[in-house]
C-alpha cells in the first residue's frame, strides 16, 4: 500500500527553478517516500507539517495517512524554505 504523491503548484514552480541535478535528486528522494514516508522525514515543530532532508534543501509535505497520500508544499534551500 503505498502513498500517492501530489506536488502543489507552487510546489513544481519551486522545483523548476533550481538546478537540473538537484531538482532530480528531489524529485527521486520525494519518490522514494511513498512506501514508508515516516522513515526519513520529521515532524516540524508548532506545525502539522513535516520536512524531508536533500542536501542543503528541504521538502515542506503534508502526510495525510488515513487516505494515503502525501502532499507536497514547498521546495527550496534550507536558508529560505521556513521563512513564513
Amino acid at each position: 500500500m503505498a502513498f500517492e504523491i501530489i506536488w502543489s503548484e507552487s510546489a513544481i514552480r519551486q522545483l523548476k527553478k533550481l538546478d537540473r541535478s538537484v531538482a532530480r535528486r528531489i524529485f527521486d528522494k520525494v519518490g522514494e517516500l511513498a512506501e514508508d514516508p515516516h522513515r526519513v522525514v520529521q515532524k516540524l515543530v508548532n506545525s502539522p507539517y513535516y520536512r524531508l532532508r536533500v542536501g542543503d534543501y528541504r521538502v515542506i509535505l503534508d502526510i495525510q495517512g488515513n487516505v494515503l497520500r502525501i502532499l507536497i508544499l514547498k521546495v527550496g534551500h534550507r536558508e529560505s524554505i521556513y521563512d513564513r
